[in-house]
């Protein structure tokens, strides 16, 4: 075999294997979600993800949610920051309030690779209510509302997991509608 067709036939592969990294994702913003990608990578590419990547750039946390894992992220849309009220986004990504926005986005986080199986699992397993144990030290309540995951935050806010298992090469993400936030 000349080189000429090795390299044709390495090629071929090649076009055939990488979209195959995001046959079994959903598409999020607009984008493909590459399983052997982490979660910056991905989210970076999702135009409905804009607010939440300059927040996590703004909070210093590229680098971990870059890192090994496992991580779960329930990753909060454009409009979901859209919600809060005027001028909180703005105020947030501001040096001065880094910490406050670290443990809002920490709270978004958990410190495991939870399919959206596992979590209706541990749902039903609980009788309807699991609580969720985020890195940030909020504690969410995982409920079940139709067919859908929900996850009330500790001031009572409830969001709804409207895209689930997005797999990433350092854990999931579940895509929600709302910003979920700590009692303090």
């Amino acid at each position: 075999m000349s080189k000429r067709y090795t390299l044709l036939a390495v090629a071929a592969l090649l076009a055939v294997a990488a979209p195959a990294y995001a046959q079994n994702n959903p598409m999020v913003g607009g984008a493909p979600m590459y399983s052997n990608k982490n979660i910056v990578e991905n989210a970076v590419n999702s135009k409905d993800h804009t607010t939440l990547v300059a927040a996590v750039k703004a909070a210093g946390l590229v680098d971990t949610l870059s890192g090994k894992g496992p991580f779960t992220v329930f990753a909060p849309t454009n409009s979901a920051f859209a919600k809060l009220p005027a001028g909180t986004v703005e105020t947030l990504v501001k040096p001065e309030n880094k910490a406050t926005l670290t443990k809002i986005l920490t709270c978004h986080v958990v410190a495991a690779n939870a399919m959206s199986s596992a979590i209706n699992k541990m749902i039903a397993d609980d009788k309807g209510t699991h609580p969720v144990k985020t890195v940030g030290g909020c504690v969410l309540q995982a409920k079940k509302t139709g067919n859908k995951i929900t996850l009330t935050d500790e001031k009572g806010g409830v969001a709804t997991v409207t895209i689930a298992d997005v797999r990433q090469s350092n854990g999931v993400i579940h895509v929600i509608d709302s910003v979920l936030l700590p009692l303090s």
